[in-house]
């Protein structure tokens, strides 16, 4: 007679051993970060449900991080994070650099699939619409880490509580005594920009403080932007007292700015950022900054590329992880 049991799967086994398909393969591979009572656990699995490994010419599964534009402190983060969920989950990890226009086309992604790659990760402001529809036909599930606006179904994204970090922010500049506070935003049209500076005005009107004329102003998430934010933000009159800088890059140019015009930092101008790259500890004085867990980013994309790899799904397609203010030299008391 002839045996009606489903073939067992990487997945049926993890989902009896109540663990994930990553230490299954762990345990296949007779990898040695694996509890010992685990791998026990799961190589009776794998024998009594009749796991069969099959041979197969196929490349070793891998996933690919897809970088656009210059690297930067800000990419470098995101990167070493998903490097290291790599390698704790025994799969490769290819890191390209993409600028200008990203690849595309049905013949590029059934090419990737061809090498090995079973999920793609972009790391990218706005992910292309026909890039993520090639992979999608290709079998190749998309992850996005921190987009400027949520990509469509069925792309998964990656993001910081962007509104929270921009009331932390705020609050903090309040609570120092300061009244005359400004914002220095990215772009407009982006739904993570409106969030900070949305959590910006909402602190500020929470406690009863109006935003003075001319003291919003939006630009880009980058140094040269910051740099001509900053000026005319610095025209204003009263001049602010403290600011909050949508962005890392955009807190370091208004500091440069502040001091070509003899301001001093803190003294005369309280600055806070938002990333907490490795540079913020480095400037003069320390920024204090929103941390976004920009390493943690990439470790969730990872994870959550392979899940989607291996046909699980996923509770949501949006995953926010949780900011942090993070207290430093270039804010101070008013």
């Amino acid at each position: 007679m002839q045996n009606s049991r489903k073939r067992a799967t990487l997945a049926t086994v993890a989902a009896s051993a109540g663990v994930s398909v990553a230490t299954v393969s762990k345990v296949l591979n007779g990898r040695s970060d694996v509890a010992p009572i685990t791998r026990e656990l799961v190589q009776s699995l794998l024998v009594e449900q009749g796991y069969v490994t099959r041979p197969s010419r196929r490349p070793p599964a891998m996933v690919e991080l897809q970088v656009s534009g210059e690297l930067c402190a800000y990419s470098t983060e995101i990167i070493k994070g998903t490097l290291e969920a790599g390698g704790e989950s025994g799969v490769p990890v290819v890191v390209t650099n993409v600028k200008g226009a990203p690849p595309a086309g049905d013949a590029w992604a059934r090419g990737l699939a061809a090498a090995g790659r079973r999920a793609m990760i972009l790391l990218t402001d706005e992910p292309s619409p026909r890039q993520v529809a090639a992979l999608t036909r290709a079998g190749l599930p998309v992850v996005v880490i921190n987009p400027l606006n949520p990509p469509p179904t069925p792309v998964t994204s990656i993001g910081a509580t962007n509104f929270a970090g921009g009331m932390s922010a705020t609050q903090h500049l309040l609570a120092l005594g300061h009244r005359r506070i400004a914002c220095l935003g990215g772009p407009a049209d982006a739904a993570s920009n409106q969030a900070r500076m949305h959590g910006y005005r909402a602190a500020m009107e929470a406690a009863g403080v109006p935003v003075l004329p001319g003291y919003v102003r939006t630009a880009g998430f980058c140094y040269p932007d910051g740099l001509r934010a900053s000026a005319g933000l610095l025209d204003v009159e009263p001049l602010p007292t403290a600011v909050f800088a949508a962005s890392e890059e955009i807190a370091l140019a208004l500091m440069w700015v502040a001091r070509e015009r003899g301001l001093r930092v803190p003294e005369d101008l309280s600055v806070v950022g938002f990333d907490d790259t490795e540079i913020a500890a480095m400037t003069s004085p320390p920024l204090t900054t929103v941390r976004q867990p920009l390493r943690e980013m990439g470790v969730v994309a990872l994870r959550t590329a392979l899940r989607l790899a291996a046909g699980e799904t996923i509770e949501s397609r949006h995953i926010e992880l949780a900011t942090e203010l993070v207290v430093r030299g270039s804010s101070l008391a008013a």
